[in-house]
């Protein structure tokens, strides 16, 4: 019988940091279809304990099943280069293969791990390994006016799944970033809050922008607080919310989901990890992908719609597989590098997460200097584990006792940065994948010049 979720989490609220604890939730949570959640357990594995197998692998099963294969053969390969693949390993590394369109390369892999273990074999993938790749996997077509799904059942749909809000935040809470939040103001905020005045200068409020740099800085938080800073509504929506299985489906949830963002305007329509739906057409071998790219391209253009007063907001951990299609003007004509919190932003993001709890006096400056490559993320993991740990004392002292410095630097040695293997991979695109200039800033922030 497969653990029970509500067990599991049971068990992490006594033992947050049990990485092994962690890895069984995150395995429960993709039985059970959990996705968000079990990306965010096999991430909190990898923030302890960065050179785990099992996570980065856990990780790498996520983004197949939200159709990034790309990125996870990404990190697949990056393991491989370490160590030997266990069976259960290679017969995923077959499977993102095979989406990928490798399918030599797929079943020799697959092969491989069938011979070291038998019991690993796979009906499904030796169906699709033995069309030859001839052939794209057929995609289920609905057949006749009962089964097609109408506009009502997708708005419906649409409604139930999307978040619709007016976000509280705004850029007072979100610590540092101060050039990102300039650029912000100067490209995005400015037209949509005086659109008369850039009207008259040929200028019109909205189009798209990218945030792309390592996960965990912050590119979610800045979306919801530039909506904020306009007082517009926020339409947070994931790629496994656009996806279906239907042909025709995922067009007609995109398209919905534009046109829910543009009856609300002003609005932010924010896509998180949009690089598996705008992927390099170059890689893709079945033409339900292509569609899917030409729908949003043809969005972005607004070529049946008026997209003035919708800001298009993508955020991707891997830019280097976006179609160029989309760099076009008009389309993510604004693309911003979000990089990790330098020093004084560190300090800022702190001072913002010690708001809701109990603190002493605490030398902010210092601990920055104590933090070099963190990640918001990373920092507001040493606030947990650091609260976690002096939860113990209060419960026994029966009373609040307030975090020390000592406390949040114990904290800070037992969680590593989270960027550094983002700026590893980050590097070579580059170095030796920059002729349009893209990565200049990233090579600017690791002191490299070209």
């Amino acid at each position: 019988m497969p653990p029970d979720l509500d067990s599991l989490r049971a068990a992490l609220a006594v033992s947050p940091d049990n990485v092994p604890l962690l890895l069984l939730f995150g395995e429960a949570c993709i039985d059970a279809w959990n996705i968000d959640e079990g990306r965010r357990v096999f991430e909190k594995a990898l923030t302890l304990q960065p050179e785990s197998v099992d996570a980065q692998l856990g990780v790498a099963r996520i983004l197949l099943k939200t159709g990034n294969a790309s990125e996870a053969l990404v990190r697949i390969e990056a393991v491989q280069k370490k160590q030997a693949l266990p069976p259960k390993a290679v017969v995923l590394h077959a499977e993102v293969l095979a989406a990928c369109g490798s399918m030599n390369e797929a079943r020799a892999q697959y092969e491989k791990a069938v011979a070291a273990d038998s019991s690993l074999k796979n009906d499904a993938l030796e169906q699709l390994l033995a069309a030859g790749g001839a052939a794209a996997p057929k995609v289920p077509v609905k057949a006749g006016d009962a089964n097609d799904a109408t506009a009502d059942d997708i708005d419906a749909m649409l409604s139930s799944i999307v978040e619709k809000t007016q976000p509280a935040i705004t850029f007072n809470d979100v610590g540092g970033m101060e050039s990102v939040k300039e650029e912000i103001r100067m490209k995005i905020l400015y037209p949509l809050s005086h659109p008369e005045l850039f009207k008259s200068y040929g200028k019109k409020a909205g189009g798209g922008i990218l945030l792309y740099g390592p996960p965990g800085c912050g590119k979610t938080l800045i979306s919801r607080a530039i909506a904020g800073e306009i007082k517009a509504h926020f339409l947070a929506i994931e790629i496994h919310q656009i996806l279906d299985m239907w042909l025709g489906n995922s067009e007609k949830n995109l398209h919905g989901l534009f046109d829910m963002a543009r009856s609300h305007k002003p609005s932010v329509l924010f896509i998180d990890e949009v690089d598996a739906l705008a992927a390099d057409r170059t890689n893709l071998k079945h033409s339900a992908g292509r569609t899917l790219i030409n729908q949003l391209l043809a969005e972005l253009d607004g070529t049946e719609s008026n997209n003035e007063g919708l800001l298009m907001v993508g955020a991707t951990n891997a830019p280097w597989h976006l179609d160029p299609a989309f760099k076009r003007p008009g389309r993510f004509d604004r693309i911003i590098f979000v990089p990790p919190p330098d020093a004084a932003a560190r300090g800022a993001i702190m001072r913002i997460l010690a708001r809701t709890r109990p603190m002493g006096e605490i030398d902010y400056e210092k601990l920055a200097q104590k933090t070099a490559g963190f990640s918001g993320a990373d920092l507001s993991a040493i606030f947990d584990r650091a609260a976690e740990a002096l939860l113990a004392k209060a419960m026994k002292a029966g009373g609040v006792i307030p975090l020390a410095a000592k406390d949040l630097l114990t904290a800070a040695a037992a969680v590593k940065p989270s960027t550094k293997a983002w700026f590893e991979t980050a590097k070579n695109y580059a170095l030796f994948s920059n002729q349009d200039g893209f990565y200049d800033e990233v090579l600017a922030h690791l002191g490299i010049s070209r």
